[in-house]
């Protein structure tokens, strides 16, 4: 008996010094990543990661004599870690065209007026003409909220847009379409390793659909756009519009770095959603995290308007590409891509 207690002594004191070995190495991978992307002298990013590459490997070598020196391994990753937080994001960079306006709202009992919408006309993805517009909606008329998600690489990534629609006395749709994104400062591109670091803040930012939407199933290559018409009902819809302002308030005030896994395109919606217990979302569900999967969550959760489908069935027909593609430069491109889609109630 006591035999087998010291076997299982020494197979816990070599699982734990091997899940020690597997933390210390992922986070000096982490540090060294931060120091190559984030130190903001270009010329020093380099040498900062190589140097203290060769500072892990130092410790390393000499923790085969002397534990001690994992000490000064965790005091040299705390010291990273400690300037790494330090960075602090703003709202003052040479941004980009495409997101040099924050938006902001106004409210009047039930009439919101949002600023800086943004309402583009592109002749290809870099060549458009900017215009920023204000729109005025009235919460009374809000008849629901639908879903565009974005895949292009990994399906285990999305990128997602939440548009409402209102409907007018004259029984007209008009939609408006909110995407959280990364602020790119100008020489900035895309890079999803980097949306890990301190590189770009975070906008939300309001948007024709006509913009935002069909600026990826017309102008981008490779993105793939699947549309939804949610089961939020009236009330919900009211509190997850209202929510956007707040938002957008809070970011002309307090920037806000963006970071792919913690504060990205779904994780404000998903965490409002599940505190305020709005559909079936949970926080614990794993596709909250990996919103790729996020259409797929919410069909199982019953939050998508299906009309009988499966959810692969649904997915191949939620897919807008070639329809938006076809429309080109119709006004109607909102009402046209809804049509013939489960849930979608349009006027005639």
């Amino acid at each position: 008996m006591a035999g087998v207690k010291e076997f299982d002594v020494r197979v816990w004191r070599s699982l734990s010094r091997k899940l020690l070995i597997l933390t210390a190495a992922v986070a000096s991978v982490w540090a060294v990543l931060a120091l190559y992307f984030d130190v903001r002298m270009a010329w020093l990013q380099l040498p900062a990661a190589c140097l203290y590459s060769f500072f892990v490997m130092a410790v390393a070598w000499f923790a085969q004599y002397n534990r001690k020196a994992i000490l000064l391994w965790l005091a040299g990753w705390v010291l990273i870690v400690t300037w790494w937080l330090s960075l602090a994001p703003t709202n003052t960079r040479p941004w980009q065209t495409d997101v040099a306006e924050l938006p902001f709202a106004e409210r009047h009992a039930d009439l919101v007026t949002i600023h800086n919408v943004r309402n583009f006309v592109y002749r290809t993805e870099t060549d458009y003409t900017p215009r920023w517009e204000t729109r005025t909606v009235d919460l009374a008329r809000l008849q629901g909220v639908d879903l565009f998600l974005t895949h292009w690489g990994s399906p285990l990534i999305a990128h997602a847009i939440v548009s409402f629609q209102f409907r007018d006395t004259l029984a007209n749709d008009t939609y408006l379409a909110m995407s959280i994104e990364q602020r790119k400062a100008i020489g900035q591109s895309y890079s999803t390793v980097r949306g890990f670091f301190r590189q770009y803040e975070l906008i939300y930012l309001a948007a024709d659909e006509r913009d935002v939407v069909r600026l990826r199933t017309n102008y981008r290559t490779g993105e793939y756009v699947r549309l939804y018409h949610t089961l939020t009902n009236p009330a919900d819809a009211r509190r997850l519009f209202l929510q956007y302002p707040d938002w957008m308030e809070r970011l002309r005030t307090n920037p806000q770095w963006y970071n792919a896994l913690t504060d990205n395109c779904t994780s404000s919606v998903t965490s409002y959603l599940a505190n305020n217990h709005v559909g079936g979302i949970s926080r614990w569900d794993w596709r909250s995290l990996f919103n790729g999967f996020g259409d797929h969550m919410l069909y199982d959760d019953g939050d998508l308007a299906t009309g009988g489908l499966s959810f692969h069935n649904l997915s191949d027909q939620a897919l807008i590409n070639p329809a938006a593609k076809a429309l080109g430069d119709d006004p109607n491109f909102s009402r046209a891509i809804r049509r013939g889609h489960p849930g979608f109630s349009l006027p005639r």
